[in-house]
């Protein structure tokens, strides 16, 4: 009866996904829970919220927090994302620190590590994926190198352990997870093992719908575009969502409308097919497009898409 229980212990942990934008955190958290629970685009600074994404499976149970990547903020929204990425880290058991390795370390490399050098009282466990490894000309050797000059510099030093590896084609990923279910200590699940995240249901349909406005418009305008959820009815396998998709300008409402509405009725298409196949519902999807030069930085409106609040 002994040998039974210890071969069903759960390791469990709260993991903190960091790292610069676009470092491909989201795409990693997706391949690690096999499910699409984070948006993923090739435009910096996609996520803005953070979502809790669950793993359970025999070994136990790994609640994984996806964090914005730090940037430098601009404006009352950039300072409330860095904020939220800086809380998400500060309040995880482990963390998992992101380096797009297909480009030089970048300042927020540097940050990240200096960061983690500069915590005297922080003894988490801290793994390193170099993430797009399977790219031409990746190199993880510059990495490693910054790693161990802050060392020297600071005089201090932290054990971390390395992953190479995609996050698109998965390789390496295995070898992270198992590390981490490692390292995890044994516990009582946190969650269901049925629960895939906790991220409030309105709020995931507002970031399928701004992934669709970031792969629609590129490098037009996509960050100044905010997407709100005015009515959300769910009744059974049929849903109704209206949201309205909010810009600072008035010259920049007919770029997302685009010619005859087309740009708009795209996003709305590929939203709603999201959302089907997401949930497994059907879904009558409006988007609006509506001018509020305020809107990133009224509280309200800022609390009503998720970045003011405990999520």
């Amino acid at each position: 009866m002994e040998a039974s229980r210890k071969e069903v212990a759960a390791h469990v942990a709260t993991v903190g996904i960091v790292g610069r934008t676009n470092a491909g955190k989201s795409t990693l958290l997706n391949t690690i829970v096999g499910e699409k629970v984070s948006i993923v685009s090739p435009v910096v600074q996609t996520t803005r919220n953070t979502i809790r994404a669950i793993l359970d499976e025999r070994r136990g149970q790994l609640v994984f927090v996806d964090t914005p990547g730090l940037h430098k903020a601009e404006s009352k929204l950039g300072n409330l994302i860095n904020k939220m990425a800086r809380h998400a880290a500060a309040n995880v058991e482990m963390l998992v620190v992101v380096f797009d390795v297909s480009e030089k370390p970048q300042l927020e490399d540097d940050g990240w590590m200096r960061r983690l050098l500069g915590a005297e009282d922080d003894d988490r466990p801290v793994f390193f994926f170099f993430n797009k490894s399977d790219r031409e000309g990746a190199d993880p050797g510059p990495f490693r190198e910054l790693w161990e000059s802050l060392c020297r510099e600071t005089g201090r030093t932290r054990r971390v352990r390395a992953f190479e590896g995609s996050a698109a084609t998965g390789d390496g990923v295995e070898k992270l997870v198992s590390s981490l279910f490692d390292t995890a200590p044994e516990g009582e699940r946190l969650y269901p093992p049925d629960i895939l995240s906790d991220y409030p249901r309105q709020l995931a349909i507002a970031d399928i719908i701004r992934e669709k406005v970031f792969l629609s418009l590129r490098d037009e305008l996509p960050h100044s575009v905010g997407v709100r959820i005015d009515k959300f009815a769910g009744e059974g396998e049929k849903w109704t969502v209206e949201a309205t998709l909010l810009v600072a300008r008035p010259s920049q409402k007919p770029i997302v409308i685009g010619p005859a509405g087309k740009t708009v009725r795209k996003m709305r298409d590929a939203a709603r097919r999201d959302i089907e196949e997401q949930y497994g519902v059907r879904a009558d999807l409006s988007l609006w497009v509506k001018v509020d030069k305020d809107w990133t930085t009224n509280p309200q409106s800022l609390r009503q898409m998720g970045y003011i609040g405990d999520y």
